[in-house]
């Protein structure tokens, strides 16, 4: 429920505080008054899209704050929830305008984006009149709305998952296909790929031994000859048989000198050792120098296959065993190809039979829904002095979706025999307004939540005819909260709470003012609504008339 409206510096408003009520608020004046600036300025701090000039003349900024009371489970919840904005049980909006169009919006103290303030004020307000494209008149939500009515919440989930499954398996469908196509365009590539990989089974690390044996087989001639005379150098021919010598002529001489040549006879008996030792790891490496000439070609061969095979397929020789598997992967997927796909169809196939029944059920609950609601907007136009006015709900087929598959537009006509059409296209003003009322009375539920705004939804009206549309918009103010802008008196008479909005000229400025109004002053403003400028005594018994009436 709107509780409080503050507006400053917009258009013809310097300063108003307005504090709303529940039930049926009325706000009347003469035409040009401001009436609309209130719903201006409510629409702005709302973040509807308006008009882009709102800022009082002079100002330098303009300023709108609206404070809503939210129950528990209000819907407003869980689109603060979803912003991260905490919220309790009152909900303060505030939102600025400057001189140059820069506009900044809070939502309980935190700064909020206008697409916030739009999916937060369509659970908050509900707008209708004569140019309502954004409610009951726009056809786009009409099935919604339907819906709503019938109470058809679990058989729209039901088609949801349906269609959700279908989607689900048609896209898998479709992509295996285009897969399968693809891999059909490279099959001969894909078997030929595979065999040659396969015949040469390469293996990790494969590659780098290969060419650690090439270079040293490669090298092998070259050093082999120096280490072979190294190590005829060290052997009985060399170094050992002159070691040899020296040893046995140190020890024949050793007694004769006292000892002097014992540590010289150690240190050779040492060398000597190392010698040994030195000439076994050159036998070793004569040893590993020997090769078969075609082993090496047998190793070049091997190696070259390899990173020609790498080249070939843009990889490293040791990701070629990794390739191959992928390789053989697509192939197996190109050789199940059909299989696989006409599982898949089988399953598109049962998937679109449940989304057919979920759709069919969906369907006739809505033919069922259509017909009653035909039948209660009957049943609601002849109060209104529509008796000969025809509603229609179409179901109209259309493309298949996650909603079922029907188009739900309301049409109408003013009288029996006439072409029915789009309710904004085949009714007078006064006529639209009636249905428009009518309509939302039927389709109104447990909408305490949401207050409704009706502007000027009575024109063109008057009689018992505008009484018949002031006791609609009572009832539904009935457990809600109802603002209606109005020049009827009928409906003014019939409001739980009087606003007068009037234009003033103070020290040479034009501003619009919104005055409560007592129960005295409450007469004579119908009484004006009746008379005109000069209210006379009739015209004041015929205000007390339409609100005793009313009591």
């Amino acid at each position: 429920m709107l509780r409080s409206l503050a507006i400053r510096d917009m258009l013809l408003i310097d300063r108003l505080d307005l504090d709303f009520q529940p039930g049926l608020n009325v706000l009347t004046g003469e035409t040009g008054a401001g009436k609309s600036i209130l719903l201006d300025s409510l629409g702005f701090v709302l973040g509807w899209r308006g008009r882009a000039d709102l800022v009082r003349q002079g100002a330098r900024q303009g300023e709108v704050e609206a404070v809503f009371d939210l129950e528990a489970g209000h819907p407003g919840r869980a689109v603060l929830e979803q912003a991260g904005i905490p919220c309790e049980d009152e909900l303060i909006l505030r939102r600025i305008n400057t001189a140059e169009g820069r506009k900044t919006a809070w939502i309980n103290d935190r700064r909020a984006s206008g697409e916030v303030l739009r999916a937060l004020s369509d659970t908050l307000v509900e707008l209708h009149g004569q140019h309502d494209d954004r409610g009951l008149l726009n056809p786009r939500g009409h099935r919604q709305l339907l819906d709503a009515y019938a109470g058809t919440e679990p058989l729209i989930a039901a088609t949801r998952a349906a269609w959700r499954k279908l989607s689900d398996i048609r896209r898998q469908r479709e992509g295996a296909a285009d897969r399968l196509q693809a891999l059909k365009a490279e099959e001969d590539f894909l078997r030929h790929a595979v065999k040659e990989l396969d015949q040469l089974d390469p293996q990790p690390g494969e590659e780098a031994e290969l060419d650690t044996s090439r270079r040293l087989m490669q090298g092998a001639e070259r050093v082999a000859g120096d280490v072979a005379r190294a190590r005829q150098a060290l052997g009985e021919d060399g170094a050992e048989r002159l070691a040899t010598d020296a040893l046995r002529w140190l020890e024949d001489a050793s007694d004769s000198v006292e000892g002097r040549l014992d540590a010289a006879i150690e240190a050779l008996g040492r060398a000597m050792a190392e010698l040994s030792d030195a000439a076994s790891e050159v036998d070793h490496c004569l040893d590993a120098l020997q090769f078969d000439p075609a082993e090496l070609d047998r190793v070049e061969e091997r190696l070259f296959a390899l990173r020609g095979l790498a080249r070939k397929h843009s990889v490293l020789p040791d990701d070629l065993g990794a390739h191959a598997a992928a390789l053989r992967e697509r192939l197996e997927t190109l050789d199940a190809g059909d299989d696989g796909l006409a599982r898949l169809a089988q399953a598109e196939t049962a998937a679109r039979a449940e989304y057919d029944a979920a759709c069919a059920a969906l369907t006739e609950a809505r033919k069922k829904a259509a017909q009653a609601l035909d039948a209660a907007m009957a049943a609601e136009l002849a109060p209104l002095k529509m008796e000969r006015a025809v509603f229609q709900t179409v179901i109209a087929p259309a493309e298949p979706g996650p909603d079922g598959a029907e188009a739900v537009p309301f049409d109408g006509a003013t009288k029996p025999g006439a072409p029915a059409g789009a309710l904004n296209k085949i009714a007078s003003g006064g006529e639209l307004s009636r249905f428009l009322l009518a309509l939302k009375d039927c389709l109104t539920g447990d909408e305490g939540s949401q207050t409704l705004i009706f502007d000027e939804i009575d024109r063109g009206v008057g009689g018992a005819t505008a009484d018949a549309v002031g006791r609609r918009l009572r009832a539904l103010a009935q457990g809600a909260q109802v603002l209606v802008v109005t020049h009827s008196p009928q409906v003014a008479a019939l409001g739980a709470h009087h606003w007068r909005v009037e234009k003033r000229v103070e020290e040479a400025q034009t501003l619009s003012r919104v005055t409560p109004l007592s129960a005295d002053e409450r007469v004579d403003e119908i009484a004006r609504m009746i008379s005109g400028d000069t209210i006379t005594d009739a015209a004041r018994g015929a205000a007390r008339a339409l609100i005793g009436a009313d009591e």
